[in-house]
């Protein structure tokens, strides 16, 4: 998956004012680099060094282009560059290997998809297109798209501008570069409304190019990490003490040459490795601190602890899921619902009730929210390791069962006839605020998810966490429970990456890419 690289920051100053301020601004010609015609391939390794080449011609082309007229020289027209494109055409109902829930079409066609990062996405692109090869014995064919790459998303990661663009240039930056067209960011492939375009092409991919780029940018935004350091595997958390265990157990565990793990990369891209430290951790927390314990094939750990929330799980796995993670995890606090619990009991979702109302518009509260059996068993499994319990014993400390997730912190102080009646029918063992919203995103974005919370307060029976409770709480379970969802992930690693893929995750109509 994800290639990792350092990265140089380059620091753009521009001047206060401009002394050129025409009253009209005539329009521009288009200039755009020299452009390579269609290449077909019969090797995924050859596809994306295409796609790859004609990336970094482009964004070179941007780059350049921005830092003369930066630079004082005149603008001479108009600056455009396209994002490559990779399509498959096939004519044949040919039986395909169908155990794979992915990587192949389900009928003839023409299909494509456009491209950003391929540096970031190798590994991703080459085991996809190797499918499509494989699975349909016809060869893909790389060009470059008719859709303009951002000057934004175009410019080195990091890259910082002071002052006013447009006053410095004159006129509109738009009239010079393409910015961000939301018309081709948004979500209607994976909400299932992507069918083909005006030229006849369907979805390869679930998102296009400019949606991947806003994503890439919103992360590095909330996390004050570069996508770069995202592993595989993510762990989400509303609780900043689980943050502070991930990282004393990272910092153990990338002094173990055994362990497999090379580096914990904290906010600010600061990366500790067992021969030392690179960069300067972040002055000031981002929105959602995120930590990686990374492996040098992608396959490591991030951690995110998301706060509170539906609004911001939400956020956070819609970026987050451009980047193909191969399952993600809840690990966090809830309210215990039942007299028979006790704080410190987990609760193991396998329904949910949805009464966050973020994603009604994406995903309709008719929707059901299928358990994974991978995931549900390889979370009992680590329970059972972690805890020394096993069968019978289990139930003594963890609970299977619905899951209520809500949008008011403060449920308690309204009147608690209707909320506690609709719990009840629902036979829901717990109410918290972000694990609805992590699964629902999960299933609308084909990521395998699940949910492991503990109990940290019965509102229902007079066991609120006050301090005093709270801190003896935090001290005597964080470390267990995280340490099952670290088990827990290092169980589904191991897992063929074709089982862990359910096919409850697929639609109708899929795109071949995963």
């Amino acid at each position: 998956m994800p290639l990792r690289f350092a990265c140089q920051f380059p620091h753009i100053r521009l001047p206060q004012e401009s002394a050129l301020k025409p009253s009209s601004l005539p329009e521009l010609p288009l200039i755009s680099p020299e452009e390579d015609g269609p290449r077909e391939h019969i090797s995924a390794d050859a596809a994306v060094r295409d796609l790859m080449e004609r990336y970094q011609t482009a964004v070179e082309f941007l780059r350049q282009q921005f830092s003369d007229i930066m630079h004082g020289r005149e603008a001479r027209g108009r600056y455009r560059a396209y994002y490559p494109r990779i399509t498959l055409t096939t004519s044949s109902y040919a039986k395909i290997d169908s155990r794979l829930s992915f990587g192949h079409v389900a009928e003839p066609g023409w299909y494509g998809a456009t491209i950003t990062r391929p540096d970031l996405f190798e590994n991703y692109l080459k085991q996809q297109i190797g499918l499509l090869l494989e699975n349909h014995n016809v060869p893909v064919v790389v060009d470059n798209s008719p859709t303009p790459i951002p000057l934004h998303f175009a410019m080195e990661p990091g890259t910082h501008v002071e002052g006013s663009i447009e006053d410095y240039l004159a006129r509109p930056l738009r009239d010079l570069f393409d910015v961000p067209d939301l018309n081709t960011t948004d979500d209607s492939i994976v909400n299932g409304q992507g069918a083909a375009d005006d030229t006849g092409m369907r979805p390869l991919a679930p998102f296009r190019a400019q949606r991947v780029d806003y994503s890439l940018a919103r992360l590095a935004h909330y996390t004050a990490t570069l996508p770069e350091h995202f592993q595989n595997h993510v762990l989400f958390t509303n609780y900043q003490f689980y943050m502070d265990e991930f990282v004393a157990y990272a910092e153990t565990a990338i002094r173990d040459p055994e362990s497999g793990y090379v580096a914990l990369v904290s906010p600010g891209n600061h990366v500790q490795t067992r021969n030392g430290e690179d960069g300067m951790a972040s002055a000031k927390m981002p929105q959602m601190p995120t930590y990686h314990l990374t492996r040098a094939d992608g396959s490591g750990i991030t951690m995110v602890n998301i706060g509170v929330g539906p609004s911001n799980a939400k956020t956070i796995t819609d970026h987050i899921a451009v980047l193909r993670p191969h399952v993600w995890l809840m690990l966090g606090h809830c309210a215990g619902l039942r007299n028979s619990q006790s704080l410190g009991d987990y609760v193991l979702a396998h329904a949910y009730v949805r009464e966050d109302h973020v994603l009604d518009d994406d995903l309709p509260v008719w929707v059901p929210i299928p358990a994974l059996a991978e995931v549900q068993v390889a979370l009992e499994e680590a329970v059972e390791a972690v805890t020394n319990l096993e069968g019978y014993e289990l139930k003594k400390i963890m609970r299977t069962g619905t899951v209520a997730t809500i949008d008011n912190r403060n449920w308690e102080l309204r009147d608690q006839s209707g909320p506690v009646h609709r719990l009840s029918q629902s036979r829901a063992i717990a109410l918290d605020m972000e694990s609805a919203t992590i699964a629902a995103n999960g299933f609308r974005f084909r990521v395998p998810y699940g949910t492991l919370l503990c109990v940290s307060d019965k509102p229902l029976h007079g066991e609120l966490k006050l301090p005093g409770m709270a801190t003896q709480f935090y001290k005597t379970q964080v470390a267990q429970h995280l340490l099952i969802g670290i088990r827990t992930m290092e169980t589904l690693r191991e897992m063929p990456l074709e089982r862990l893929h359910s096919r409850k995750l697929r639609s109708f109509e899929e795109t071949a890419f995963l």
